[in-house]
């Protein structure tokens, strides 16, 4: 039996992709880079300078180190300035209710996050010191989907892969999962990808699992 699991934030317990992508497009079209909904689907699950790094493929020019990180704190500034509107509403549905039911089993609980934000996106839903670990951007060197940020996570909670579920609704967080030896739960977007070991067309579903 499983004895924890760990959650990707952005799209499984709270939604930001619509101000990612404001943010996203206001740089690329700074640049005169096109930039739409297709593109920025491929930036979910991905850190902020590989997320840049995808979006400059399509520029006339080639840019700088300094210039890249310049962009990618400028990023930052306008996604996080749109959080601050951010309230515990902003929880996905039948997120509150699951976490307590699955705490109430014993589980332990933790975030396994790419972003940077995570901690001030909990703070601002109302899960600042809800999860037994968090792990961040900040945290990691190599994103996803290399399984590092799982892995601390797992070992913030003193337990092994085998021991926890990861729920993801990314495909690049369900290769993290597998690449890292655990049991990837794949939601929404993730949900029916052939490499997740359990797909969930329901948050609330979660609780069913042994």
């Amino acid at each position: 039996m499983k004895r924890a699991f760990i959650f990707d934030l952005d799209g499984v317990i709270v939604s930001t992709d619509r101000y990612h992508y404001a943010a996203w497009k206001s740089i690329a079209d700074d640049e005169n880079i096109y930039f739409d909904e297709v593109i920025n689907n491929r930036l979910r699950g991905v850190g902020r300078m590989e997320s840049l790094e995808i979006i400059l493929e399509r520029a006339s020019r080639v840019y700088g180190q300094e210039e890249k990180c310049a962009l990618a704190e400028l990023k930052n500034e306008r996604y996080r300035s749109s959080l601050e509107g951010l309230t515990q509403d902003d929880r996905l549905t039948g997120v509150t209710q699951t976490l307590k039911a699955l705490r109430g089993k014993g589980y332990l609980l933790a975030i396994g996050s790419s972003s940077k934000n995570a901690r001030f996106i909990l703070d601002k839903i109302g899960y600042g010191d809800y999860f037994d670990a968090v792990v961040d951007g900040n945290d990691i060197v190599n994103g996803k989907p290399d399984p590092e940020v799982f892995v601390k996570a797992a070992q913030k909670l003193g337990l092994s892969a085998c021991d926890c579920y990861v729920v993801e609704d990314a495909k690049t967080g369900i290769d993290a999962a597998k690449s890292g030896g655990f049991t990837a739960v794949g939601l929404h977007d993730a949900s029916g990808y052939e490499r997740a070991d359990i797909s969930l067309s329901a948050f609330s579903e979660l609780f069913a699992l042994d």
